[in-house]
């Protein structure tokens, strides 16, 4: 059998590339339980209405709106599905993030959430929103791509 590759994502937000520009990425450490874990290697896990809060009063980022599944096989021990999760990142990347938040106006949402050696690694992007127009223009480039893989390949 072969071996998965290393940060192959399990969980992808692709709503957030739809309606947020990405600035900057950051890969950050999520604390979870044992069956959020195994629930997550299963894949029944959403990301599309989450966001990433930031604990004014302590050095915190905290995971608001995740969604992950209880694990049928956890019996009593099984987790709340839509709790809050403790994320796990540097300082001086936290006091960025707060900056970039309270002074440009941008939101904090996950965008990956995959395996690195063994530990949950969640990518998070400062972000900022997106208007109708940039919508379009996205959906007219993503066509025009296609369009040309498409020629490209009837001439081969």
């Amino acid at each position: 059998m072969p071996k998965k590759e290393q940060n192959t994502p399990v969980i992808q937000n692709r709503k957030a590339n739809h309606l947020y520009f990405v600035d900057e990425t950051f890969e950050v450490g999520i604390m979870l339980i044992g069956s959020e874990v195994k629930s997550i290697r299963d894949g029944k896990c959403t990301l599309g209405e989450a966001w990433v809060d930031i604990d004014e009063n302590k050095d915190e980022l905290w995971l608001v709106g995740a969604h992950i599944d209880e694990y049928l096989f956890a019996n009593r021990f099984n987790h709340f599905p839509a709790r809050r999760r403790k994320l796990l990142a540097h300082t001086h990347e936290i006091q960025k993030m707060r900056k970039a938040k309270e002074l440009k106006g941008c939101t904090i949402v996950p965008l990956k959430l995959y395996f690195k050696n063994r530990y949950a690694k969640l990518e998070i992007g400062i972000c900022r929103g997106k208007d109708q127009r940039d919508k379009r223009q996205d959906i007219i480039n993503r066509e025009a791509k296609l369009e040309i893989a498409r020629i490209a390949k009837a001439r081969r």
